[in-house]
């Protein structure tokens, strides 16, 4: 049923729920409120510690003063709490305010806090008489994602009719809802957006992250059966060419690459089909293992195929992986297959590895079109593989018969996770980091030290070093906090503030991809000194040249992603730097922000981030967008995710036989792959 067959949704409104990828009544029931508006207890003023939203309860002490600055006309009091502790609450153009404003008079305001030095004040405080707060005290208002012209009114109200005109049908059996103990379906999906307390939230949210668990387990575990069992012709042991590069190398493996190149060859000289995942912090060196894995298949007389996230960062394969063939001499002939190739060069590149004269094809998503074949593929290897979708990586799979595989994450998730994740992998760790790499020298910062960040940036580039600037946002949002940094104002803004001799530019994901390529590449060629952008670059580049990162509002980020985007720099022989820029006041927030301050390494930082998670973390920072997961995250949900991967593996066994009381989970299993996983990177 279409959105605009529910009442007060016109064509206007319906193309505003369209840029949020609403389309129908089924696509809002799954539109999950963002966070909640939980109207609390009020506090004093004394008792206001964190940058969050309070309720206070005070008097009117002051006189309203109402002023002009430039467009905006500000409103000002003061009110003072039971104690006699007094706060400013200001109002940007709300000059009608002041006629409901007494002094004298006893109100309670809500707003978000905020802090100079020891000052505490709020900005644009709602405010109610006591007896209309307390008939809101202790619900949860959802709070939706927005866009301009939508209001999150208009969505409730949308979201209401939608449910009172749907019942979800329960499809678990009766044994798995038994044995978990999770809440029926129907009433998960209405407490999820109009939960009456914090437990019926809890108790709809795990039901509803359990099933996208399950479900995805279920699609994983069939996927693979079908795909990865069974017995491959292509014997591929050790061979003196990978014994070479290893001798001429100029640095020695560390012993965890030659550990995870050892199980490699122990696969790929046997007679199954290798399905290895090869899980190593940022910088630990396993595109080297891949190398020599490829170059043993060449010596075998077999061919091998990468494929890469970005252009930029396939074409730096290439250059890698041909200069240690030609450095060593080597018949191996490797060539690069991108998009950006002219006609010309895509057939040449087409035809080498159709008839088997290109022993090693480094490429994008091209190397997955239809027109692309090989000779004798036998290893295929996924770099980031959390870049790519399921359906994509099998593609490569299928440009084979029967490959060995291979994929590889910088992704650090914790080993008790990525057993359940990933069942149907082998799972290798590189979890030491080459020994002429210094480690990252961190420090966790307010933004009154941005100046001094500033100054340490210049440092560098008069060193002739290069330096990242990440920011939270592309562009001013029309639907949350202004107040986080965006790419584009923020450097409009850093070219103020450098010598115009300093090449600065802006990369985000809403650039057209041409464009995006462009500036990679002329920031890995040197030609920019000062990269603005936004998690663009968490993979897909290597520049060992750039030496600085500041992470402007670092705590609207979560660990994972934070240490992902460190792992930009400290990738050459020079000593490195991350400054983490907050004004967090949250205590929780600031111990996370210290993990990273005090540790290199993912692997420590996503243990401790999932010792520090827990219940209070529900409306938090999601981690887990890879897995395409609407409202489960890997990490906060780490038990739920246990007990659906158990149930799931337990209705896989009914799988192999008919059992008309499974066929519904199975028919969801398969409308899971049919619809989701073009889209889920894992």
């Amino acid at each position: 049923m279409r959105i605009n067959e529910l009442k007060g949704i016109g064509d206007k409104t319906e193309k505003l729920f369209n840029k949020l990828n609403v389309y129908t009544t089924e696509d809002l029931i799954h539109f999950y409120p963002r966070t909640y508006d939980v109207y609390e207890e009020p506090v004093k003023v004394s008792e206001m510690t964190d940058t969050k939203t309070y309720a206070i309860w005070g008097t009117v002490v002051s006189s309203c003063e109402l002023t002009n600055a430039g467009r905006y006309r500000i409103l000002s009091v003061y009110i003072a709490d039971d104690d006699g502790a007094r706060i400013k609450l200001t109002w940007f153009n709300m000059p009608f305010l002041k006629n409901n404003l007494k002094r004298g008079y006893r109100y309670i305001f809500r707003g978000e806090a905020a802090f100079r030095g020891s000052l505490v004040f709020m900005e644009q405080p709602v405010m109610y008489s006591y007896d209309a707060y307390m008939q809101k005290m202790n619900s949860m208002q959802p709070v939706y994602r927005l866009t301009a012209g939508l209001t999150n009114n208009a969505v409730t109200k949308a979201v209401k009719q939608c449910l009172d005109i749907t019942c979800m049908k329960e499809y678990l059996p009766e044994e798995v809802i038994k044995d978990t103990g999770v809440t029926d379906l129907d009433k998960a999906v209405h407490d999820i957006h109009f939960p009456k307390n914090m437990e019926a939230f809890a108790a709809a949210r795990k039901r509803l992250a359990f099933d996208e668990f399950f479900i995805f387990t279920l699609a994983m575990r069939s996927l693979s059966r079908g795909t990865h069992d069974g017995e491959t012709g292509y014997i591929i042991p050790e061979s003196p060419y990978s014994e070479q590069i290893l001798k001429n190398l100029g640095y020695k493996l560390t012993n965890a690459q030659h550990k995870v190149y050892s199980e490699i060859l122990d696969d790929m000289s046997g007679h199954k089909i290798m399905n290895r995942l090869i899980q190593g912090d940022v910088g630990s060196g396993k595109t080297i293992v891949a190398l020599l894995a490829m170059i043993d298949a060449a010596h075998s007389g077999y061919q091998s195929a990468l494929m890469a996230p970005t252009e930029v960062l396939a074409a730096q394969h290439y250059e890698t992986f041909s200069h240690i063939i030609e450095a060593n001499n080597l018949p191996v002939k490797c060539i690069l297959m991108t998009g950006a190739m002219s006609a010309a060069a895509k057939r040449e590149a087409h035809r080498m590895a159709a008839e088997g004269e290109a022993d090693i094809v480094i490429g994008t998503h091209a190397v997955i079109t239809d027109n692309v074949s090989f000779d004798r593929l036998a290893l295929v290897v996924t770099d980031e593989q959390h870049r790519f979708g399921v359906k994509q990586r099998e593609a490569l799979h299928h440009k084979g018969n029967k490959p060995h595989i291979i994929v590889m994450s910088a992704t650090p998730i914790p080993r008790s996770l990525a057993i359940i994740l990933y069942g149907d992998l082998d799972i290798s760790v590189i979890d030491e980091k080459p020994a002429m790499r210094l480690p990252i020298k961190n420090c966790v910062v307010d933004d009154s030290y941005r100046p001094n960040a500033y100054r340490f940036i210049q440092k560098e580039l008069d060193k002739g070093h290069q330096a990242y600037i990440i920011c939270p946002m592309a562009k001013e949002s029309d639907e949350e906090d202004n107040k986080l940094e965006n790419v584009v104002k923020y450097a409009a803004g850093l070219k103020e503030k450098f010598p115009p001799q300093v090449r600065i530019e802006y990369l985000h994901g809403k650039l057209k991809p041409s464009v995006k390529n462009d500036i990679m590449e002329r920031f890995a060629q040197g030609q920019i000194d000062i990269l603005v952008s936004t998690t663009v670059v968490e993979v897909g580049i290597n520049v060992p040249n750039a030496t600085v990162m500041v992470v402007e509002n670092a705590d609207r980020f979560g660990l994972a992603g934070l240490h992902q985007l460190r792992g930009r720099v400290g990738r050459g022989d020079a000593q490195s730097y991350c400054i983490f820029i907050s004004n967090t006041r949250n205590a929780m927030t600031k111990e996370r922000l210290n993990i990273l301050k005090e540790s290199n390494d993912g692997f420590y930082i996503s243990e401790q981030d999932l010792k520090l998670r827990g219940p209070g973390d529900m409306l938090g920072v999601r981690q887990s967008g890879d897995f395409g997961f609407m409202i489960a995250d890997i990490y906060t949900d780490a038990a739920t995710l246990k007990l659906a991967a158990d149930e799931a593996d337990k209705v896989m066994e009914r799988f192999r036989g008919s059992d008309p009381e499974y066929d519904k989970l199975r028919y969801a299993a398969d409308d899971y792959m049919r619809t989701r996983l073009d889209n889920l990177n894992i």
